[in-house]
């Protein structure tokens, strides 16, 4: 995979030393683990090891919540590969994972190069632990690679040389933005979809998923607490709001819908309703 420029790629902290070098070692000061992140609560409810204790408090207090989350987040790694699968039947290549996590079964390159061996995968997280992990993970893969930064910086992030060796931005490529526009404030998650809009060829595709308030109204003010002591706190929107950042561009049939209806591979008895789901092309 490219060599990463540390220096560059690195997420800085107060007070916080270099996260990572050459093999991938993480600094744990950087890192922050006294206190919850998002990406390793969501890996302690995929079944994952990479987190810490306040890491799993935080993911217990929702769960205790709402016993179905961990259920949720499992559902929304398969709308993930179900929706890549359909980018790359599309013909889509290249794909940048925003705000990708840890990694977990089905990996955004493991389903797209299953299918077509010269896809291209960038990730971007703004947990340094994603890095390190993602060196270790893909040293051998030379078409993928994972990037430190954040989503409130997008032409930044585009704009990267370790980026633009892998994506060519004057060809169609799928961004996803999956379980991570809820993190930010309705006038910077409206202004990371329209710079993802404004730089992408046409026939691309953004594909995104969302927490809602709407499936579970009584329990979800408790769930939300979850996030409280994270550096990103979340906010629900309801299905109408989730429709308007696939504004301007082509909806996927069956637009906005709860994450296991969005064409599901089985039966859909007994799944959540935490999370929306949606992906649009742009024409």
């Amino acid at each position: 995979m490219p060599e990463l420029d540390d220096t560059t790629d690195t997420a800085e902290a107060p007070g916080a030393t270099e996260a990572t070098d050459q093999v991938g070692f993480v600094d744990p000061v950087m890192l922050q683990t006294h206190r919850p992140h998002p990406a390793r609560i969501y890996d302690y409810w995929l079944g994952g090891k990479d987190n810490f204790p306040p890491d799993r408090a935080a993911a217990e207090h929702a769960i205790a919540a709402a016993p179905d989350i961990p259920q949720a987040a499992r559902e929304n790694r398969a709308f993930l590969r179900r929706a890549v699968r359909h980018c790359v039947d599309a013909g889509v290549r290249q794909f940048i994972d925003i705000g990708s996590g840890l990694p977990a079964r089905g990996n955004v390159h493991e389903v797209a190069q299953e299918l077509a061996p010269d896809s291209r995968v960038v990730y971007i997280d703004n947990d340094p632990i994603v890095l390190a992990h993602g060196r270790a993970l893909l040293a051998s893969n030379q078409s993928t690679t994972v990037l430190t930064g954040d989503l409130r910086d997008l032409d930044e992030l585009l704009d990267r040389p370790a980026l633009r060796e892998l994506i060519d931005l004057s060809q169609p490529v799928a961004v996803l933005l999956v379980a991570v526009l809820h993190f930010l404030d309705d006038a910077q998650a409206a202004a990371a979809v329209r710079a993802v809009h404004e730089r992408l060829a046409p026939g691309s595709f953004l594909l995104l998923s969302h927490s809602t308030a709407e499936g579970n109204p009584q329990r979800a003010a408790e769930v939300v607490k979850t996030w409280d002591d994270t550096d990103s706190a979340i906010r629900l929107r309801g299905r109408a709001e989730v429709e308007a950042f696939l504004a301007g561009w082509e909806p996927v049939e069956p637009g906005v819908d709860f994450v296991p209806l969005w064409r599901p591979e089985g039966s859909t008895a007994g799944s959540t309703r935490w999370m929306y789901a949606g992906v649009g092309r742009k024409v």
